[in-house]
């Protein structure tokens, strides 16, 4: 979320599709919905291709497995932590943890976790679900004019720009080194001796 962003105030001649998009852009701020998408697109991979069927011409192709079960309830695991984040956000460390858990069982037990498709999707969704935090509103601070701060003088925005270009980028310093080579670290190819 960001907090510095603007907020929508709805006006009169907004069509009803802006106000829908507007209304989703902040409900989605306020959540780890990424993490959600990623979370939940992951199950649906995973929970698929042990069941699925692949027929080509008279030839048929089964990708059922031992552990089906078992992708199964990874899969609708997924997808439930992924509809969580979205509508619990409070949750959302024990959902990445749990994501990134079950993506990792998923790797032997579903067909290489949806062949590496649903693995990789619970795992992005699980960091992300692990790095999102809640964003803090900033607090409207008041610019301090010259009339506050008698000392103070007051210039415009276009006086201070002017006078940027003129500076001068300082150089070394006499204490500095001209070669990182000279340094006592670097001395008797990099070796430190130890008194």
């Amino acid at each position: 979320m960001n907090p510095q962003a603007p907020v929508y105030v709805r006006a009169e001649d907004d069509a009803w599709p802006t106000v829908v998009y507007y209304h989703f852009h902040a409900w989605r701020g306020r959540r780890p919905f990424w993490a959600g998408l990623f979370t939940l697109l992951g199950g649906f991979p995973i929970a698929y291709f042990p069941y699925a069927d692949l027929r080509l011409g008279n030839v048929s192709l089964a990708m059922a497995t031992t552990g089906g079960a078992g992708a199964l309830i990874i899969g609708v695991l997924l997808i439930t932590l992924g509809l969580a984040l979205w509508f619990q956000e409070t949750i959302r460390v024990f959902a990445g943890v749990a994501a990134i858990l079950l993506a990792l069982v998923s790797i032997p037990v579903s067909n290489l976790g949806g062949f590496f498709i649903g693995f990789t999707f619970s795992m992005v969704g699980g960091a992300l679900a692990l790095a999102w935090a809640p964003g803090q509103p900033a607090e409207e601070t008041e610019e301090p004019t010259a009339e506050q701060h008698p000392g103070a003088v007051a210039l415009s925005k276009a006086d201070v720009t002017a006078d940027m270009g003129t500076q001068d980028i300082p150089g070394p310093r006499d204490t500095e080194t001209a070669y990182a080579s000279e340094t006592t670290a670097h001395a008797d190819g990099g070796r430190n001796s130890a008194g």
